[in-house]
C-alpha cells in the first residue's frame, strides 16, 4: 500500500515569487515527480474488502496531490492538477522541469491569481490532480467531442480539511464534469472527491455517488458549475461551457474516465507514444516507473542538479487581488 504520509515537500525560494517551486518527496527523502511517480492507486495490489474505486484488477483509492486549498486563490499550475498553501494562487504542476515542481502560473511574465468571483473566495474545494493521468491532447473524447488539455486529471475535493500543496491524499471518487474551456479542449473534471483522511467520518459514509452530494452537500455542484463557468471573466475571457449541458456525470463515468487518462498516461511514460510533438511537449524524466525507459538514477546529472530545500516566508501580494468582482450568475445561454 501506497502510505500517504511518507510523501514530503522540498520548498525552493519564496511564495508568490517566481522562483517558487515546490517538490515532492518520499519517505527516503527522494524527490519523486507528481505526474509520473506518485502511484494512481493507494492500495495497489492489496485484498481490499470495499471497491470504492473499481477500475483495474487492483483494489484502490485513489491518490490525489493537492494544488491550491480551499479559499485560496493561488493559481499554482499544472502544466497541470496536484494542482498552495496561502494567498491566491494559481498552481499548477510544471510539464516543462525536471521532476514537473509544482509551481505558480504565470502569464506575460506576472504571477496568475484566482480571482474573487461573489460569493466564492478563491478556489471553493481543495484543487489538485491524479498522478499518472494525462487528458491526451491529439485524441477526441467521444462524448464530449473535445481534445483533452495535455494535464494531469484534475481534482476537486470537497472533504472537510483545509488541504496544503503538494499534500498527496488518498480519496474517494464520487462523479465528474466535463468543462470546455475558450480553446476547445476538453477538461474532464472530477467534482467530488473526498480524503481518506475523512472517510471515517459520518459525512463520508454518506457520500458514495453524485447523488449523494447534492442530498447531503446541498448547493456544492451548483456552485462548482458556477464557479468554473465565471471565473475567467474578470480577466476579460467569454463564460467556459460544459459537456452534458453542465450535468455532473455519477461515479461509474468518473471511473472510466479515471481510467482512460491513466492508460494514456501509460503510453506517454512507456514511449509507444512520443514525449515531444508539434501538439505537446511534457518532460517525462522519473525516478520510479520501473518499465520507464525515461527513468532517471539519483546519480544522473538532471537528478543531482535539483534544488536544495529553501523554503522562504511568502512574498507580499498586491493588495489589488482581494478586489472582488459581482457577476450574473444566470448562465448567458439560458
Amino acid at each position: 500500500m501506497s502510505n500517504m504520509s511518507e510523501y514530503k515537500t522540498r520548498v525552493v525560494g519564496a511564495p508568490n515569487t517566481l522562483e517558487h517551486r515546490v517538490y515532492i518527496e518520499n519517505s527516503q527523502g527522494k524527490v519523486v515527480s507528481p505526474f509520473h511517480d506518485i502511484p494512481l492507486f493507494a492500495n495497489a495490489g492489496e485484498d481490499c474488502p470495499e471497491h470504492d474505486f473499481p477500475i483495474s484488477p487492483m483494489c484502490l483509492g485513489t491518490t490525489n496531490y493537492i494544488k491550491p486549498p480551499r479559499n485560496q486563490r493561488i493559481i499554482m499550475k499544472q502544466e497541470d492538477k496536484v494542482e498552495v498553501e496561502t494567498g491566491s494562487l494559481d498552481s499548477y504542476i510544471s510539464k516543462d522541469e525536471a521532476f514537473n515542481p509544482i509551481k505558480q502560473d504565470i502569464k506575460k511574465g506576472k504571477l496568475r491569481f484566482v480571482r474573487n468571483c461573489f460569493p466564492h473566495h478563491g478556489y471553493i474545494w481543495n484543487y489538485g490532480a491524479f498522478p499518472q493521468t494525462w487528458e491526451d491532447p491529439t485524441s477526441i473524447h467521444p462524448d464530449t467531442k473535445a481534445k483533452g488539455d495535455n494535464d494531469p486529471l484534475d481534482v476537486c475535493e470537497i472533504g472537510e480539511a483545509v488541504g496544503t500543496v503538494g499534500q498527496v491524499k488518498q480519496v474517494k471518487v464520487l462523479g465528474t464534469m466535463a468543462l470546455l474551456d475558450e480553446v476547445c479542449l476538453g477538461q474532464v473534471k472530477p467534482t467530488g472527491r473526498l480524503s481518506s483522511l475523512t472517510s471515517t467520518t459520518q459525512l463520508a459514509s454518506k457520500l458514495n455517488d453524485i447523488e449523494d452530494v447534492e442530498k447531503h452537500l446541498p448547493g456544492i455542484l451548483r456552485a462548482s458549475n458556477e464557479w468554473f463557468r465565471i471565473y475567467k471573466i474578470p480577466d476579460g475571457k467569454p463564460e467556459n461551457n460544459f459537456a452534458f449541458s453542465g450535468e455532473a456525470k455519477n461515479k461509474a463515468y468518473a471511473n472510466e474516465v479515471i481510467h482512460e487518462t491513466n492508460e494514456a498516461w501509460k503510453r506517454l511514460i512507456t514511449r509507444q507514444i512520443p514525449s515531444q510533438t508539434e501538439h505537446y511537449d511534457i518532460t517525462v524524466a522519473n525516478t520510479e516507473v520501473a518499465d520507464s525507459p525515461y527513468k532517471v538514477a539519483v546519480t544522473d546529472a538532471a537528478y543531482t542538479s535539483l534544488p536544495a530545500d529553501s523554503r522562504k516566508p511568502a512574498a507580499a501580494i498586491d493588495a489589488s487581488i482581494d478586489k472582488w468582482f459581482y457577476l450574473s450568475g444566470k448562465p448567458s445561454n439560458l
